[in-house]
């Protein structure tokens, strides 16, 4: 079996990117599989490609219907014979859709979770021979991730209840280590090919921002560095979307909203436009984005911070699946660490689940604040054995800033919370360090302590600043609680006595808006002819609007920047170009061509 042929022939590509071939070989040899793939990794195609091979038909578990429609209209442009069984089908398209699937046309068959066991559901599938489950999103089964969905512990029943146990295919791209032990136990995994390809994503590059003024510094940067790009801004509630959106509307941007209070059709319409580039932003909170298939998404702006870093990865991860350099900007400010935790008081939790959430919505913020490598800090929390100090592609890496010592300063807030016997929090330590008269202070003596006042001159968001810092070192740690306590860790020891120095930018020193001064980084782009490359994207448009599909259906930006750069002008050589299939070529090849040899008499 030359899978080698099948995915050249089908998908266009002529290698597979990492862990791809030895995760479906083990599928096709008849083994379990677990695969953890960062977002852009290529988990579909280890799924996508065993079908075309396999006897039988493949039921892929997915979680949103418009992840569903997207693979199965990509599939089909590909001439892999895909459907969908969802809800939002009406009676005669759900009957047609059967029949069609009773007689054995397809290959692939999309389900959502919610779906498997229902009596209709099950009755088509046991007249069919189930050669593999796929399982997107896997993480969702796990009560503990960033994602629970309880419709997720259905699966191992649906089966179970097969006549003849098919191989099971798991995959995920945000999953702790814990979290992996639990999608193979409740899954019921047999012994399982697990392949962890790495968490990194290169091409991604992370920036933290600590603003006064968001919208200020939001505005400046859309118009500096994002004219005519796709971009996602995420926002904690839909309250903040709306408002964001108008605002973003008045200066003239092409934008929409994505929340789930808006009526449903209004969703997804304007989440069509951003799909098929009719709509250049997508403003939203974080309803938007599982399954969301854009690959040219070229910035990621979180305006204000999610809940864990779990979902800041998964989030994040939106931008640059083609491979093609993303932004990712973390907007970070004090109120949005609170309107997180009112969050999840909202939810509910049981104590247990509710101490997790805390702690890692601290690691978070402790990223916020480190002034290490911030791609070494997301690779560490999953674990992920750490290469080099350096990735000299984030924000921090490439920041050239002044580090100042704040020794001095770092020992005075430990001694502080030394002094007050490590019993509050945050804000009472600032008010304590510089002299405050408020009322708790003066009634619990905390201005008798030998460290009242002794940081008068300090800002409260330097030494909020200075604190945060410690914390993100491991000098202090910060509770996890309602109201978090701050207490000293066995490692502060070192700086208040004098035997570890501690640095920090200057900037953040000096000035209470803590205005970053992080420049401009230009991204260097591949040697290509930009005028084709525009011309090529036209056509494509074109073609989408014919067809009612997403532009990057037909072909992704890379590719167009591939033939704009090597100028294929026969069948040979287009098909030689990264992401053209046989299938592609057949229906759109001549056009493509034709517009490349045009392009090249004009100049000619």
């Amino acid at each position: 079996m030359d899978i080698y042929n099948e995915l050249k022939n089908f998908f266009g590509y002529d290698t597979f990117k990492k862990g791809q071939e030895e995760l479906i070989q083990r599928i096709l040899a008849g083994g379990d599989v677990l695969g953890i793939m960062p977002t852009g990794g290529g988990k579909s195609l280890c799924y996508q490609l065993p079908a075309v091979l396999l006897d039988g038909v493949t039921i892929v578990i997915s979680p949103l219907i418009s992840l569903m429609k997207d693979q199965v209209d990509g599939l089909n442009e590909m001439g892999i014979e895909a459907t969908c069984i969802n809800s939002t089908l009406q009676q005669d398209e759900l009957m047609e859709r059967i029949r069609e699937i009773k007689a054995k046309r397809y290959k692939i068959i999309f389900a959502a979770p919610e779906r498997l066991n229902t009596g209709g559901f099950k009755d088509i599938i046991r007249e069919l021979k189930v050669s593999l489950v796929g399982i997107d999103e896997a993480h969702c089964i796990s009560q503990w991730g960033h994602d629970f969905r309880p419709s997720y512990l259905e699966i191992p029943k649906f089966i179970n209840g097969l006549q003849n146990r098919p191989v099971v295919a798991a995959f995920t791209a945000t999953a702790t280590k814990e979290i992996i032990i639990e999608i193979k136990r409740l899954l019921g995994l047999k012994q399982p090919l697990e392949i962890t390809t790495g968490f990194d994503r290169p091409n991604l590059l992370y920036r933290v921002v600590k603003e006064g003024n968001k919208l200020n510094f939001l505005m400046n940067y859309l118009n500096n560095n994002f004219q005519r790009e796709s971009g996602i801004i995420y926002c904690a509630t839909r309250k903040t979307v709306e408002g964001l959106v108008t605002k973003l509307q008045e200066k003239g941007f092409s934008v929409r909203g994505y929340h789930g209070g808006m009526e449903a059709d209004l969703r997804q319409r304007n989440q069509e436009d951003f799909m098929f580039n009719k709509t250049q932003i997508i403003v939203a909170t974080n309803a938007f984005g599982m399954g969301i298939d854009k690959p040219d998404v070229r910035f990621v702006i979180h305006y204000n911070m999610p809940k864990n870093m779990e979902a800041y990865y998964q989030e994040a991860g939106r931008g640059g699946r083609d491979g093609e350099k993303s932004h990712c900007i973390l907007m970070y400010s004090p109120s949005d660490v609170v309107k997180q935790k009112l969050i999840m008081e909202n939810e509910h939790s049981n104590p247990e689940r509710q101490a997790l959430q805390y702690k890692n919505l601290q690691y978070l913020i402790d990223f916020c604040h480190t002034n290490d490598c911030l791609r070494n800090k997301i690779l560490a929390y999953f674990g992920e054995e750490i290469a080099k100090d350096h990735c000299d592609s984030c924000s921090n890496c490439l920041d050239k800033s002044e580090m100042i010592d704040i020794t001095v300063e770092a020992q005075k807030v430990l001694s502080c919370i030394y002094r007050i016997h490590q019993r509050y929090g945050i804000n009472v330590v600032i008010q304590v360090l510089r002299g405050s008269k408020n009322k708790k202070v003066m009634e619990w003596g905390l201005d008798r302590v030998s460290t009242y006042s002794i940081m008068k001159n300090y800002s409260e968001k330097a030494i909020r600043e200075i604190i945060m810092t410690l914390a993100s070192r491991g000098y202090i740690h910060i509770t996890t609680d309602k109201f978090p306590v701050l207490k000293l860790t066995a490692e502060c020891r070192g700086v208040l006595q004098g035997e570890v120095k501690v640095y920090h930018k200057k900037e953040l020193m000096e000035t209470t808006a803590s205005q970053s001064k992080v420049q401009k980084k230009k991204v260097i782009e591949d040697e290509f002819d930009e005028g084709l490359f525009n011309q090529l994207k036209e056509l494509r448009y074109r073609i989408a609007q014919e067809k009612s599909i997403p532009p990057f259906m037909i072909f992704h930006d890379k590719t167009l920047k591939e033939i704009a750069a090597y100028l294929p002008q026969e069948k040979e050589s287009f098909l030689a170009v990264n992401g053209v299939g046989a299938k592609k070529y057949e229906n759109y090849g001549k056009d493509f061509i034709d517009l490349v040899q045009s392009y090249c008499e004009e100049k000619k």
